[in-house]
């Protein structure tokens, strides 16, 4: 396991499969999120839930934590190697877009690491716009369907979560295609199709993020009774 782990090609094959499982979170917690257009009773339901199992919720956390500092640790690592091999020859092509792609990869990684800081200490935390973070619903559950309405409803931060959400995609539209090929499931006749399916799949998730900012802060989701 260690000299799997210590060859680039294992590397990269565990940087792949933590990459698609955090892309599987990605994709859940966006599904959970966008209850957000099912109101106020809905998101605040499914999110008392969610708090009422603990026993499931921390280890999941824990779980995800793990495999995003591992992703993290390796493409790093991966990043450094590739920086130590670039005096070796390669057509110029060939290296301006390696180059490109990993520059590229690197820096979009860091900010999408430093998005989820910020997103923690929001949403989960409550250090960032506190005075939304503990208000109850009309149920006594935690309102965060009010806490995510007034959030957003600052253009700075709906800003913020855009311009994350463009850095993800664009992260993912690279990562998704790199994924395939780690894995041995890229061919030269199913490369353009991946890219298709890779580029698809990063502007789902850009779209269904994105969309819950932007009614917010254009007035098409608003507290229930509230200009109405």
């Amino acid at each position: 396991m260690s000299n799997f782990l210590k060859s680039s090609v294992g590397r990269k094959s565990v940087m792949a499969v933590t990459g698609l499982l955090l892309f599987g979170f990605v994709i859940i917690h966006m599904i959970g999120n966008l209850q957000l257009f099912l109101g106020q009773d809905a998101l605040n339901d499914y999110a008392k839930h969610l708090v009422e199992m603990p026993l499931l919720l921390w280890p999941a956390r824990v779980v995800l934590l793990a495999i995003l500092v591992t992703h993290i640790f390796v493409s790093m690592s991966l990043a450094k190697e590739n920086r130590v091999a670039r005096p070796v020859r390669y057509t110029q092509g060939a290296t301006i877009q390696a180059s490109y792609a990993s520059r590229t990869m690197v820096m979009s990684g860091i900010i999408i690491f430093l998005f989820i800081v910020y997103h923690l200490l929001h949403f989960t935390f409550g250090k960032i716009q506190p005075q939304f973070y503990d208000q109850l619903d009309a149920e006594g559950r935690k309102d965060v369907y009010g806490m995510i309405v007034y959030g957003f409803q600052n253009i700075y931060v709906s800003g913020a979560y855009v311009t994350a959400m463009a850095v993800l995609c664009f992260h993912l539209s690279h990562g998704l295609q790199s994924l395939f090929q780690s894995l041995g499931l890229r061919s030269n006749a199913l490369a353009p199709l991946l890219k298709k399916m890779a580029v698809g799949l990063s502007l789902f998730i850009f779209i269904g993020n994105t969309s819950i900012p932007l009614s917010i802060l254009l007035g098409f989701v608003r507290m229930p009774g509230v200009g109405r």
